[in-house]
């Protein structure tokens, strides 16, 4: 078995537990609300908005036997280039004021989330991060373009509303593959065990954000 699948296969318990928490089953069926559609977007935003400099620390904390992954670095870094302002952009659309976004404090579980990727590639091992990189871009995969789609329906908001979305669930396709072959790669075992430890922990500290955002329904109000 590849090292990326054995990274799928032990991952599953956490994985199943995440897509199970109930504001991201509402939002693959499209009935939340615009208040909870928008609250997502404020924390996308707090995390996205990070990304970069992360890929970047990463990349810089990578030792010389990994520089064909440093390099590998370089290519999603231009991927993901300015995607919060795509996240902003969408805010702006549903009526809110993406300028007291850009200003504001992210959900304490956005920033554990964000703190813990830091502290990852600074104190532990920087091929960790590539764990956190399966549960975000595995999870805008399985969801992303369904849900935005949905979303759209029961909102009638503008296909503006749902750039970060919508490119999301087609432009992970091709960087799932990517991480695919890249994982493959890992050879040195303490490095898989790092991204395997990582990858329960983020899909926790990524579930834990979807928990605390509001969950209310488009027609019945909060529902928790």
């Amino acid at each position: 078995m590849s090292f990326y699948d054995t990274l799928i296969a032990e991952t599953a318990t956490e994985r199943n537990a995440m897509l199970a928490i109930p504001f991201i089953q509402q939002g693959v069926a499209g009935v939340l609300s615009l208040e909870s559609y928008q609250a997502f977007l404020v924390q996308a935003y707090h995390h996205v908005k990070h990304t970069v400099p992360l890929l970047m620390a990463c990349g810089g904390c990578l030792p010389e036997r990994l520089e064909w992954l440093r390099a590998a670095l370089g290519e999603y870094i231009e991927e993901e280039m300015g995607h919060q302002e795509w996240i902003l952009n969408d805010i702006s659309v549903t009526g809110k004021d993406k300028e007291l976004v850009r200003a504001g404090m992210p959900l304490v579980e956005t920033e554990l989330m964000v703190a813990y990727a830091y502290d990852t590639i600074a104190r532990k091992n920087p091929v960790g991060f590539f764990g956190m990189v399966l549960v975000l871009e595995g999870t805008s995969v399985a969801l992303a373009t369904h849900a935005a789609e949905n979303i759209k329906k029961t909102l009638a908001l503008p296909k503006e509303a749902f750039s970060y979305l919508t490119s999301h669930g087609s432009l992970d396709v091709g960087h799932v593959e990517f991480y695919e072959k890249l994982m493959n790669k890992l050879e040195d075992g303490h490095d898989q065990q790092a991204v395997l430890h990582a990858a329960k922990i983020f899909y926790k500290l990524y579930g834990d954000i979807f928990r605390a955002l509001p969950l209310v329904t488009a027609d019945q109000g909060i529902a928790s």
